[in-house]
């Protein structure tokens, strides 16, 4: 334990561990999506252009935190969460914890109509920093799209050859076999140090369920790389899931094997 505690890492405000990430958004009606930003008094716009400060306070007044520990909030002075850029009829949230990105999500679906500005990916870091660490120079520095977009290729390419496989399958028993195989290998693959999460159109589906598995996706993430700061290199992303649905499930009382 002494150990660990010689090796803290970054964190922010708020508690959670300092890992970058980008919210992408898909601007569908411009001038409605203007006016939606002008109308949230948590939201501050800045002089130099389209960009905005998200602040917490207001709408997003009661978002809850569980990771702090002593962080206080100051009504004059509101903790900026994050930072909104207009670019290229796209809007992004830049953001410094995984946290604040999975309130960020539910947030803006429920105060900006998906038909205005619809939620498209998730850019992040799968790493946490040092308190003496460099730490990258902006978004711009951290995320190459042909990159991340390389990645989520392969990764559905890997997923359609092993679907392909299970379809050719001679029984059910050698179809999850294919299925197990694949997701054993899945979790010892060491992860990327950036990666992209691509969200589904969610239309009429349930926007909890979404920002559910968003959530579980980070979370497992997240606990990866914390783990493997305090030298747990054999702790993958299948201990991670099973962590996670046991901490979310569990604090639901619902049994997920019924």
């Amino acid at each position: 334990m002494f150990e660990r505690l010689q090796k803290p890492f970054l964190t922010v405000e708020t508690g959670e561990a300092y890992q970058p990430i980008r919210l992408t958004y898909q601007v569908h009606q411009n001038d409605k999506l203007m006016k939606a930003l002008a109308d949230l008094k948590c939201l501050e716009k800045n002089v130099s252009g389209k960009s905005w400060n998200w602040f917490w306070r207001d709408e997003c007044d009661d978002l809850n935190f569980e990771s702090i520990d002593s962080f206080k909030k100051k009504a004059d002075n509101p903790l900026r969460l994050a930072t909104l850029t207009m670019r290229d009829n796209k809007l992004f949230l830049n953001l410094p914890s995984f946290k604040r990105a999975c309130l960020a999500v539910p947030f803006f679906h429920q105060t900006i109509n998906p038909a205005i500005a619809s939620i498209h990916q998730a850019d992040f870091i799968n790493k946490v920093f040092g308190l003496d660490e460099r730490l990258p120079h902006g978004f711009a520095e951290l995320f190459k799209d042909d990159e991340l977009d390389k990645i989520v290729h392969q990764r559905v390419s890997d997923y359609e050859k092993v679907q392909q496989r299970c379809e050719k399958a001679e029984s059910a028993k050698e179809a999850l076999a294919i299925l197990s195989e694949y997701t054993h290998k899945e979790t010892k693959k060491r992860l990327p140090y950036a990666e992209r999460y691509e969200f589904e159109p969610i239309g009429d589906a349930d926007p909890d369920v979404a920002s559910l598995g968003f959530y579980i996706f980070l979370r497992g993430r997240e606990l990866v790389a914390i783990r493997r700061w305090f030298g747990d290199t054999g702790y993958t992303l299948a201990d991670a899931a099973d962590e996670t649905m046991e901490q979310v499930f569990g604090d639901m009382n619902i049994d997920i094997i019924d």
